[in-house]
């Protein structure tokens, strides 16, 4: 069943109100998600998708760029030097345990942007964490490393890997189509590690957000992550009996020469 759109209208008006802001680098207080805990959805969904314990194959044409680490390293006190090599084509595998995403990076329009994400990956950062913030007819944010301990669940939505770095927002990169991938922020230049992959068009976002991917394989995936968060009722609400759908891990791969 293809996800219900929720309106531009309803959209920028969750927006303003903060409780779509895609919160990254907050103090718990300062997160709408939080806040908004004790009003909650009645639903109680069954995600009936087949789950999958253990990251999939690399897809054929494609290179595994090494890791940088074999254990996950998630903290930080500096954004990362520039690492990318000139000329190559990075992709992002993003394992979840719903299978397998394949996002094209977009590191000649976002390389700073890029080149954080990748160093992130490269460092095991991603693996295990949650898509603790999933909203129907909308987007998927991940990335919190809070996300990966079930005990910080409170404050699930206000990590990052210690530094904030500047937007690459660019006017041909937009929100024009489903499974962009984008970067989660509180307000400009305060970029982390969380991101966001949208379902639907969201033209509202366009000059808010750093664009630096697009799903190329797995959009059939999107569908199948558990939403965590309803919007009936015109407010952000956490659903009820929603268990977060994890990252198995990020890979970094190039494609050609």
């Amino acid at each position: 069943m293809k996800p219900r759109t929720l309106s531009f209208a309803l959209q920028a008006t969750l927006l303003l109100t903060g409780a779509l802001a895609l919160s990254a680098c907050q103090t718990k207080t300062e997160t709408t998600t939080t806040e908004t805990k004790q009003e909650t959805a009645t639903e109680t969904p069954k995600n009936t998708a087949p789950e999958v314990a253990t990251p999939g194959p690399l897809p054929s044409g494609y290179t595994l760029v090494p890791f940088l680490s074999d254990k996950p390293v998630r903290t930080f006190t500096a954004p990362p030097a520039m690492s990318l090599q000139d000329g190559q084509d990075y992709y992002a595998l993003f394992d979840t345990n719903r299978g397998q995403i394949l996002v094209d990076l977009y590191e000649q329009e976002t390389p700073a942007t890029v080149n954080n994400f990748v160093t992130l990956a490269r460092n095991h950062f991603y693996d295990g964490l949650r898509f603790h913030r999933v909203i129907d007819g909308f987007m998927a944010q991940t990335g919190d490393p809070k996300s990966a301990d079930e005990a910080e669940k409170e404050a699930w939505g206000s990590g990052g890997p210690g530094y904030q770095f500047p937007d690459e927002i660019r006017s041909r990169l937009t929100f024009d189509t489903p499974g962009v991938l984008a970067m989660a922020n509180s307000g400009p230049n305060t970029n982390g590690s969380q991101l966001f992959l949208t379902f639907e068009p969201t033209p509202q976002l366009n000059g808010s957000y750093s664009v630096f991917g697009k799903v190329v394989s797995g959009e059939d995936v999107l569908p199948k992550l558990t939403r965590t968060s309803s919007t009936a009722t015109s407010q952000e609400v956490p659903i009820e009996g929603a268990v977060a759908d994890k990252l198995l891990g990020v890979r970094i791969l190039t494609k050609g020469s």
